[in-house]
């Protein structure tokens, strides 16, 4: 290999390392093989074609994607209980991380994608005449690519999936459209995939397939025994015969994926902060709370509530109602961007004896040699890596005016952070039907039981998650104008839906603001339970994450007092207010420098 190849391949794997650690968010373990992309494991020599670089870059998306939203903790909770699934489980959480990946930059959409087309197109028919010549689990994964990634396949792929593929729809198509819809939702879609795999039939026995394995796994420590070296390639084909243990031809980026046994077995694994909040929920401000069902509620994204014409139009009615307060507002805006930046910008310190050479200072050495030569080193800045959750009430009391300029603030306010590096996310909350939907129904059936708990179908709104940036998701604030969202508001639900969507985030400062106009109501829950059920909810809630976690939660009531509820709170009399106070208010807080409350 010449000098000049050696040295570009040096630096393809340098920007393949730089991409991990950017995707992943891991900054602060750079030295650390684990948190690496184990480019070193990819044979990156091995650079002869345009489809080299496309897999080597897909394959760093992909273990970056699974290091930034798959959960260890959670795969482990939700771990099927036949374990001759594990590979199916393996590969359905690789699809998920993939899935959202490709929502979040169009870059690792395209890697990804072209990756799969090209392994797809270099499928040969060879001698797949039968469903027993077929690995079930290549199966699997082509029916997750042509179902979730909308992956083309080409007429071999489909020969192989047409095996498997009634099998699979029986199982799998009808909770087809609940597992896109909670892709973000780590915890619901594994554990609905281990119910999936429960109920399949695809491996008879258990044991029977772990003894398969295990004949499998000797006869192929003979062959590599037996064989040269020269034939690794031809070998590798050769030991891919059981279900469980079979590579896929991207089994490359699957091994990120696969779950230790020891993992699988140890139940003193360290807990982390999402499960001990939701064990702190139950126990504290949830006690006396009950749900009759939430088999009806949803966690959807904005877009995918209207088309993608009507949100733009939407959006456009917004803009058109609002110019000249636009205008007051963006003052505000950049005047608390001035703020933020001031506070980011570095100084340094001169003169010291340790530290960066100080280039500006050696002409006292020339001039006089027994001059000390001068130093100086960067100080540390105080502002904190921070995200900021919009959480908005989209009640039918604030349809109007409340809602209109309540969109437009959350709009600026989101664009004025980013600018500043700091993370938004614009979260909504209502119902999806008035006087309780089918809850409601379901509860009339089961002969009206006394005192069923909340009893609405919940409808939690995502118009702009954190690592998405504000232009993609401009257009989706123009939905809460549409007629007929706004319904009840179920607030001590939608503030513990926000507060564990924050906690799971790696930023150091966590604020969250509550935007509402009154104290939650739901009829139907309200006319079966006692008046102040809900509210009572609220209170605890709100007191445990004041009480018990490090998120800097404040409220803003549109003409109600909230105070009742939070500690910080603040009152406006007029709608027009809401933007000076929403950004006076987040401005008050980086003013101020929190101790951090530590959880329980």
């Amino acid at each position: 290999m010449s000098k000049k190849e050696e040295f570009f391949k040096e630096k393809f794997k340098q920007a393949l390392d730089s991409t991990y650690k950017v995707i992943s968010e891991e900054f602060d373990n750079l030295c650390k093989k684990e948190n690496q992309s184990n480019i070193d494991d990819y044979k990156i020599s091995n650079l002869y074609s345009r489809e080299d670089y496309i897999k080597f870059r897909a394959l760093t998306d992909s273990n970056a994607l699974k290091k930034k939203f798959s959960d260890k903790n959670i795969l482990k909770k939700n771990f099927p209980k036949n374990h001759s699934y594990k590979i199916f489980y393996e590969i359905s959480e690789k699809i998920r991380c993939e899935l959202l990946g490709s929502e979040m930059l169009n870059g690792i959409k395209k890697n990804i994608n072209e990756n799969y087309y090209n392994k797809i197109l270099n499928k040969k028919e060879s001698n797949v005449k039968k469903r027993e010549d077929v690995n079930v689990s290549e199966a699997f994964e082509l029916y997750l690519l042509k179902n979730f990634l909308d992956i083309k396949l080409n007429n071999v792929a489909n020969k192989i999936l047409s095996f498997w593929e009634d099998k699979f729809d029986k199982n799998i198509k009808k909770h087809t459209q609940f597992l896109k819809k909670n892709i973000n939702d780590q915890n619901k879609y594994n554990e609905k995939f281990s119910e999936i795999f429960q109920n399949m039939d695809i491996f008879k026995n258990e044991n029977e397939v772990k003894n398969q394995n295990n004949e499998d796994s000797k006869n192929n420590e003979n062959n590599q025994n037996n064989e040269d070296d020269n034939n690794n390639e031809d070998k590798e084909g050769k030991t891919e015969e059981t279900s469980e243990n079979k590579s896929l031809e991207v089994g490359e980026d699957l091994n990120e994926f696969r779950m230790e046994e020891e993992f699988l077995e140890d139940g003193d694994q360290k807990e982390n902060s999402e499960n001990i909040i939701q064990k702190l929920n139950i126990s504290k401000s949830n006690k006396e709370y009950k749900i009759f069902t939430n088999n009806f509620d949803e966690t959807e994204k904005a877009e995918n509530l209207e088309k993608d014409d009507e949100i733009k139009k939407l959006r456009n009615n917004l803009d058109q109602q609002l110019t000249s307060f636009q205008d007051v507002i963006t003052k505000l805006a950049n005047k608390l961007q001035r703020q933020l930046l001031a506070k980011q910008n570095r100084s340094w310190e001169y003169d010291l004896e340790e530290g960066l050479l100080d280039s500006s200072k050696l002409s006292r050495i020339i001039i006089d040699p027994q001059n000390s030569l001068s130093f100086k080193k960067e100080k540390d800045y105080e502002f904190k890596d921070t995200i900021v959750t919009l959480l908005i009430d989209n009640s039918g009391s604030m349809r109007g005016r409340p809602i209109t300029i309540a969109a437009l603030c959350a709009d600026i306010l989101s664009r004025t952070l980013e600018r500043c590096n700091v993370k938004v996310e614009i979260l909504g909350f209502t119902t999806k039907n008035w006087k309780g939907g089918e809850a409601r129904e379901k509860w009339s059936k089961d002969g009206k039981p006394k005192n069923p708990g909340r009893l609405n179908d919940l409808r939690h709104i995502i118009y702009k998650a954190a690592d998405v940036h504000w232009r993609q998701s401009k257009k989706n604030l123009g939905l809460m104008l549409k007629e007929g969202l706004l319904k009840e508001n179920i607030d001590g639900e939608a503030i513990l839906w926000a507060f564990n969507r924050l906690v799971r985030r790696k930023e150091e400062r966590k604020i969250m603001m509550v935007i509402s106009d009154g104290a939650p109501v739901d009829d139907s829950t309200l006319s079966v339970n006692s008046g102040d059920y809900l509210e009572k909810h609220l209170k605890k809630t709100v007191k445990f994450i004041e009480s018990n976690s490090d998120i800097e939660l404040l409220a803003i009531g549109i003409g109600h007092d909230v105070s009742r509820y939070y500690k910080k709170a603040i009152k406006i009399s007029d709608v027009h207010e809401l933007g000076d106070v929403m950004i006076s208010q987040i401005s008050n807080l980086f003013e101020k420098k929190k101790n951090p409350k530590k959880l329980n």
